[in-house]
């Protein structure tokens, strides 16, 4: 840059100024009005709108976290098996599934999930914890705990 006077050399904030501009414009480019046109304005909503996605974000992972879990509870209700007993089961049989892969399993793969509960609730009786109710169907089910008492 030729500057004709020290003043405009003094004023001058170099070629950063204009990037640094042009990136909150970019961000700024779906805005309406002179929330995209006039800097001041723009950085303001931009920072906002970099808030609320950040927010977005932390939501939407609480939000799938929690159809998650209403879909593997609506599963255990389905076979009779409290919700507790039936993670504590899966646990103690190192059976470690987290909670997408449940829910994949309880609405796609019935009878899959129904070998869990099934799996889980023979350990539950097996070990003594509450809410284990007995069932004709988990006989031919064994587990460490099973084949030790007998």
């Amino acid at each position: 840059m030729v500057f004709t006077t020290a003043l405009n050399f003094v004023r001058s904030r170099g070629p950063d100024e204009f990037w640094r501009k042009r990136k909150i414009f970019k961000l700024a480019a779906h805005f309406i009005g002179r929330r995209r046109n006039c800097y001041s304005i723009a950085i303001r909503n931009v920072h906002r709108a970099l808030v609320y996605a950040t927010k977005g974000r932390q939501l939407k992972k609480e939000d799938m976290a929690n159809l998650w879990e209403t879909r593997v509870r609506a599963g255990c209700e389905q076979h009779d098996i409290p919700y507790d007993t039936f993670k504590e089961g899966l646990t103690r049989c190192d059976i470690l599934l987290n909670r997408k892969v449940l829910s994949e399993l309880a609405c796609w793969e019935p009878y899959t999930f129904k070998a869990l509960t099934d799996v889980a609730r023979r350990r539950a009786i097996d070990d003594g914890l509450k809410g284990a109710t007995s069932s004709n169907d988990i006989d031919r089910i064994l587990t460490r705990g099973s084949l030790n008492k007998t």
